[in-house]
């Protein structure tokens, strides 16, 4: 029996947890970033700082030789400036660890009528600025606030402005599927380019049409190498590992990641929605009996879909079952249907921050940290070489 291969690992952190697995012929090592998880003691949870004070980043390897990116670290730049949002803080302070510098003064609040005051305490004149702000739920507080925070530092004459989004919320309405809908994500679009952002770093987005619909120039890059590097470390057998797709529309992103994952096979359910946030399955496509389950979508909102999946999954004869998102949007009912017993564990990234009273023993959040802050050095450098690890999955 084969044991899990990938084809590299992804990120290298100060809590290291090492693990093997073939590659070609060779055995590679691979560091594990160590997940959050639920103290059933204490009730306590803890999410390790990524921090890697390495310059390289070895993360790519064919079967006989690593390969190495380097990219020089200005540590001292006094043009490089970061600013975190109110919409997950913690990731934006993880960011500046991971790159060596303090997030930038700045500040938020809100006047009594609800309306948004920003103010940035230092100064960005001729900076290359990014404002780290996700559109999460509270989605039209957060899309105003960035907005605003755009529109302070292009009027504080910032060189470059680029909107740090690891959770573009408005993705889903990307095309009309019925008459007299409105297409949200072109409307969002336009309006960070005319709120003065130069360029736009977003994590999974919903499809990659998305990125057609900002004028201006969208790194995209994908969590999944994190969930990837996670997986591998586990002791799954690649001959009993099935990637399952929840629904039709996701299939080239399971594609990819099954093909990371040793080249796993594939399996879909067949799903008929009524109705936003209202699924109903129909049909499995595959064989799952007797397999491991890693059922795989860029987000997770009321977790219908995926949960109405698992159970047919089970009912097919999966002996475990995974699931892998990017995005935890948790919208209820989510926690009582992930938290059911449907699955072994629930892998999410921290793209989004999850309320403490959401957690739940099956409950992984991997940090993104590195991945955002790796991407926003090369993009500050000029660095295209380095954007090959983050495009890898091929699914735009």
């Amino acid at each position: 029996m084969a044991s899990l291969a990938l084809p590299g690992s992804f990120l290298a952190t100060s809590k290291p947890r090492a693990c093997r697995y073939a590659a070609g012929d060779s055995i590679i090592r691979c560091n594990v970033a160590e997940p959050l998880r639920f103290n059933k003691e204490n009730g306590e949870s803890s999410m390790p700082l990524q921090i890697n004070g390495d310059t390289s980043f070895n993360n790519l390897w064919n079967a006989n030789q690593v390969r190495r990116f380097p990219v020089p670290r200005a540590q001292n730049d006094t043009r490089l400036r970061i600013f975190s949002g109110t919409a997950n803080p913690a990731l934006s302070q993880e960011i500046a660890c991971y790159m060596g510098l303090e997030l930038g003064k700045i500040m938020i609040k809100r006047f009594a009528d609800g309306e948004i005051y920003v103010q940035l305490q230092e100064s960005v004149r001729g900076c290359d600025v990014y404002l780290v702000q996700p559109t999460c739920p509270p989605a039209n507080e957060n899309l105003m606030e960035l907005l605003i925070m755009i529109d302070a530092c292009r009027r504080a004459s910032a060189k470059n402005i680029t909107a740090v989004i690891p959770y573009f919320g408005y993705a889903r309405a990307d095309r009309k599927t019925q008459g007299r809908e409105s297409i949200a994500a072109k409307l969002v679009a336009n309006l960070i380019t005319e709120a003065g952002a130069d360029r736009v770093l977003a994590c999974d987005l919903h499809s990659g049409q998305s990125m057609g619909y900002f004028d201006i120039p969208v790194d995209h890059v994908h969590g999944q190498p994190v969930i990837l590097d996670y997986l591998a470390s586990k002791t799954i057998c690649s001959d009993d590992l099935v990637v399952v797709s929840p629904d039709v529309g996701g299939v080239a992103r399971a594609r990819a990641f099954a093909k990371k994952l040793s080249d796993a096979p594939l399996a879909i359910v067949d799903k008929r929605r009524h109705g936003h946030n209202v699924a109903e399955v129909m049909n499995l496509i595959g064989d799952v009996r007797g397999k491991v389950a890693v059922m795989v979508d860029d987000m997770i909102d009321t977790a219908g879909t995926i949960a109405k999946g698992a159970a047919l999954l089970h009912q097919e004869g999966a002996r475990e079952v995974y699931a892998c998102t990017t995005h935890a949007v948790f919208s209820p009912p989510a926690i009582e249907r992930l938290s059911s017993g449907l699955f072994q564990e629930v892998i999410i990234t921290n793209t989004i921050p999850v309320a403490e009273q959401n957690y739940f023993p099956q409950l992984t959040i991997l940090s993104v940290a590195n991945l955002l802050g790796e991407t926003i050095w090369r993009v500050h450098d000029d660095c295209a070489g380095g954007f090959e690890p983050y495009s890898g999955l091929g699914i735009d």
